[in-house]
């Protein structure tokens, strides 16, 4: 949205100035007008208060994913692509994606393709759809180019849900720990020293290393809300470099019990998306070149890297991959059946429907895991201090006696 100094005339010919808020010029001219308003002269105001700030320019999974299906619907109707964007720009709740609407529609009506207004906005549209949708503009079958992006982008907004499903339960039960752990040791714990002291009774180890680090809680547990900040901005910083991020993903493939779910989430995004560009006549070098901007893994890319590295000399895509530690011996014969048999997006296609089941029953299985170690670790950590506050007391209560 922007704010908009209009001078104009109303119906009766009177003189009118104002300001507006409207997601463009030409909308707050129009709802001028709506209004009886004729407008003379209208300008865009500048400055901050005249800016609105938001948390976040991406639009959400979901959203995007409401987006296309609603654009298919509507160009399969036969909706031109301009009536469609404006229809879906009132429609969406989003506001990244309204503005972006709002520009692709400013585009349109100008004569340009919709693929290259949308390139426009590359933090709102992903390269993938821009690519996709520019080969259905070439094709004629943009139809059917959203009815498989939406699918594409509905199946991924899924998996994301999933995972981040077997996810959430272990890293709320370990915060909830955590919590427990520093605020007994920050302020229970201290208090129990402070009597042992008194008493003067002998304390076993354990709960002198317990009392040692209560002690260091409380004295600097504000340290463990400040570490934290500078240790994301780091990690992010870290992100940065490809070398760091290239073994942050390795480590993250690496893991025990989630590593397995980390690499299938992988392979299921990369085999779906190379499915999609191949089935679209998306060239195979450039789809390979897209498939490794969007697949979010280090590793799977210099996998990919090495695969368009052979094509481009001629050789199988699957060569380089037979001896990667990263791709199973499933996704490297779907591959080379695919190029033997001509039917390589089909097979990928497979793989991705194969990797996808694979993710469910992985999640399912984590999570009638993570839920008992859960609590048997929450149980040792919590019932560790507890006994170690416990044991002593019964030596003192033997001295009252």
């Amino acid at each position: 949205m922007a704010y908009f100094k209009y001078e104009g005339r109303n119906r009766k010919g009177a003189q009118k100035q104002g300001r507006v808020k409207a997601d463009s010029r030409q909308q707050a001219i129009q709802d001028l007008r709506d209004s009886g308003v004729f407008v003379a002269r209208i300008t865009e105001l500048e400055g901050l208060l005249y800016k609105e700030i938001h948390l976040s320019n991406k639009v959400k999974s979901k959203d995007f994913v409401l987006y296309l299906r609603q654009f298919e619907t509507l160009i399969e109707a036969g909706v031109s692509l301009l009536e469609a964007t404006y229809i879906l720009l009132e429609q969406t709740n989003s506001r990244p994606l309204k503005k972006a609407l709002n520009d692709i529609a400013e585009e349109l009506e100008a004569g340009h393709a919709y693929s290259d207004a949308a390139e426009k906005h590359r933090k709102i549209f992903p390269v993938l759809f821009i690519n996709m949708v520019r080969a259905g503009e070439a094709g004629g079958n943009l139809d059917e180019i959203l009815h498989r992006m939406a699918s594409y982008y509905e199946k991924q907004h899924e998996l994301k849900q999933k995972i981040l499903s077997a996810l959430s339960y272990p890293m709320v039960v370990g915060v909830i720990a955590l919590l427990i752990v520093i605020f007994m040791l920050s302020f229970v714990v201290p208090r129990f020293a402070n009597m042992f002291t008194t008493l003067g009774s002998d304390i076993p180890p354990i709960t002198s290393f317990i009392l040692n680090v209560g002690d260091f809680f409380g004295s600097f547990w504000w340290l463990f809300f400040i570490i934290p900040l500078p240790i994301w901005l780091g990690f992010r910083v870290g992100m940065q470099n490809p070398t760091f991020a290239y073994y942050v993903d390795y480590g993250k493939m690496k893991l025990p019990l989630f590593g397995k779910l980390v690499q299938k989430a992988a392979l299921s995004r990369m085999t779906r998306t190379l499915s999609s560009l191949f089935n679209s006549s998306v060239p195979v070098l450039q789809s390979v070149q897209i498939t490794e901007r969007i697949v979010e893994n280090k590793v799977i890319e210099e996998g990919l890297k090495r695969a368009r590295d052979s094509l481009e000399k001629g050789e199988s895509m699957a060569n380089p991959l037979l001896h990667h530690w990263a791709f199973p011996s499933l996704v490297t014969q779907m591959i080379i059946v695919g190029e033997k048999t001509g039917a390589l997006d089909h097979m990928l296609s497979k793989a991705a429907d194969f990797y996808e089941q694979e993710i469910d029953h992985s999640t399912d299985r984590i999570k009638m895991l993570i839920e008992p170690l859960m609590i048997v670790m929450l149980a040792i950590v919590v019932g560790g201090i507890v006994a170690a506050i416990a044991i002593p007391m019964f030596s003192v209560f033997e001295q009252i006696q």
